[in-house]
């Protein structure tokens, strides 16, 4: 008879994806996850699979997770243009609260680049629904006149995704909150 799992499988996959996201893929070792996620190997390759496997399960749920959290800051704003400025502070504060700010998604990319189809596709839907849920907040700031009618919505989209990665780079290397803050307000006011 099978003994019931004695952990909770949402923490043991927080864990992986913190050391996922700190030390990537390469970087993290079977017994390093073992000692982080704070459960036996056996039960990692019976619960998730292989370390790729769970590589890839941290990955989209890390994902979707902060997918979900950036729309819930865009859509937060009593208008488009504010949420938007929301999104981009939020994004300075949350990487500048965190004692080590790391992002899976941008290790993800860092580490493999193009070169692994499942991650690179996993990465690409994330990018293009973030992209489509930023152009359709900027179509709406526009519409009210609180961004330039004469920027493609696609293209300040595509600005805003770098910027939240600028953001979360330079708070890995040790930038201030008050460098990460002046990022996002200098992003937000050249939206106007």
């Amino acid at each position: 008879m099978a003994r019931p799992k004695e952990f909770d499988r949402e923490d043991a996959l927080a864990a992986a994806i913190d050391l996922f996201a700190q030390r990537g893929f390469e970087g993290s070792s079977a017994a390093d996850l073992v000692e982080h996620m704070g459960i036996g190997r056996q039960s990692i390759y019976d619960t998730f699979g292989s370390k790729r496997d769970l590589y890839l399960e941290a990955l989209r749920t890390y994902l979707a997770r902060r997918l979900h959290d950036q729309i819930e800051a865009m859509r937060s704003g009593p208008t488009a243009f504010d949420g938007l400025a929301k999104l981009l502070v939020s994004a300075a504060d949350d990487a500048a609260a965190s004692k080590s700010p790391a992002c899976l998604g941008i290790s993800a990319v860092c580490e493999f680049g193009r070169s692994d189809p499942e991650v690179t596709k996993i990465s690409e839907a994330n990018a293009f629904a973030l992209r489509r849920v930023l152009a359709e907040q900027v179509k709406s700031a526009q519409i009210a006149g609180d961004i330039a009618s004469d920027l493609g919505v696609n293209d300040v989209a595509a600005s805003i995704v770098a910027t939240l990665t600028g953001i979360k780079v330079a708070a890995r290397a040790g930038a201030p909150r008050d460098t990460l803050r002046a990022i996002a307000r200098l992003a937000v006011r050249g939206l106007r």
